[in-house]
């Protein structure tokens, strides 16, 4: 007899463990913080790098008023909150920040931060997704001893076996992004809702004044896809069984090449799409001045204080930007309107010139 329930597919699944009525992202009253660390946790200079790209943002844009600040899947809202708290006096009085979560609005969060369950039509300035498209719930398709890619079935206590061979837009998806060979065992995440879903969000910039939408994420290209997939489950700070009881966290690598072009796909004629940019986590906040150098031991005589501030500042940048963390997430830069997103990313040193 089976005690596991129902067989699904994963995408189905997860969206009911992560998002349904008891899911994880809307019952945890913790939050994500309390089972995994991301950028916005580890330090306060991520929020402050986001803050500088906003400005950035700003002054291509022609500094409109108002400007907006959209955070997606915002957690319990620190980075909106953090960025608003890092821009300066000038520009956060312009900006509309908003925190975009299935989960209730925290008590304690700034009431600047705008708390809604599906991002504002019409954005002008900044989207930004933080770790957000790996916990978008996909499909997951193995080959079987025929050399056929199924679509993986699983149960609520995270048993699994194959079901149906894959097909239609999955299909072409698989063949265009992430092939399968006919090895018996090999597997793949099928990335298509997210692609949709990454498209759908960076259309919120067509109706207002344009901007730049930025999502970071583990991820890979197709260059080097995992052979086995990636899909994993967190639980208090540790990896563990991805089991989709509403438990645990749900999350797979994104395929962000794959995300780059669908808004493309879908673009029309008076939505011309602009050049999409993917750069490793380390070069991006290296560009917006987080560069983890150690303060001069000399300040540690004239002004120990401040000495304690920058060597603390130096620790949470390099584990911003360390190879094998936070430093190997990629940032996809999607530009909207009068904005090069190439041209945002200033080197620091011309930074400290000007």
């Amino acid at each position: 007899m089976e005690t596991g329930g129902e067989w699904r597919g994963w995408r189905e699944a997860a969206q009911d463990a992560l998002y349904g009525p008891v899911g994880f992202y809307r019952t945890a009253p913790e939050g994500p913080a309390g089972h995994f660390r991301t950028s916005v946790h580890a330090s306060p200079l991520f929020a402050g790098a986001v803050a500088r790209l906003l400005c950035r943002v700003d002054e291509a844009l022609g500094r409109p008023d108002p400007l907006d600040f959209v955070d997606m899947a915002a957690g319990r809202g620190e980075l909106a909150a953090g960025v608003l708290a890092a821009l300066p006096a000038e520009v956060a009085a312009r900006t509309r920040a908003y925190a975009v979560e299935v989960a209730a609005r925290p008590e304690e969060l700034d009431r600047r931060v705008r708390w809604l369950a599906e991002p504002p039509d019409g954005v002008t300035g900044l989207l930004f997704a933080n770790e957000w498209l790996d916990n978008v719930p996909v499909e997951v398709a193995e080959v079987d001893a025929a050399g056929v890619a199924r679509r993986v079935l699983v149960r609520g206590d995270g048993a699994e076996r194959l079901g149906e061979p894959v097909a239609g837009a999955e299909a072409e998806w698989l063949a265009r992004w992430w092939p399968l060979t006919g090895e018996e065992g090999l597997r793949a995440e099928i990335g298509l809702p997210r692609d949709e879903a990454w498209a759908s969000a960076v259309a919120a910039l067509d109706g207002g004044g344009g901007g730049l939408a930025v999502a970071v994420d583990y991820a890979h290209t197709a260059a080097a896809r995992p052979p086995f997939g990636t899909l994993t489950g967190f639980r208090e700070g540790r990896e563990t069984e991805p089991v989709p009881d509403g438990s645990c966290d749900i999350t797979a690598h994104v395929a962000l090449d794959a995300c780059a072009t669908a808004r493309t796909a879908r673009c029309t004629p008076e939505c011309a799409p602009s050049d999409a940019l993917l750069r490793p986590q380390r070069e991006v906040l290296r560009a917006l001045g987080v560069t983890g150098a150690r303060p001069p031991l000399a300040l540690a005589s004239t002004d120990p204080a401040a000495y304690v501030r920058a060597l603390a500042g130096a620790s949470g940048a390099a584990e911003l930007t360390a190879r094998g963390g936070l430093g190997d997430f990629w940032w996809l830069l999607q530009p909207v309107g009068p904005v090069d997103a190439e041209g945002l990313l200033v080197d620091v040193a011309d930074d400290e010139e000007q």
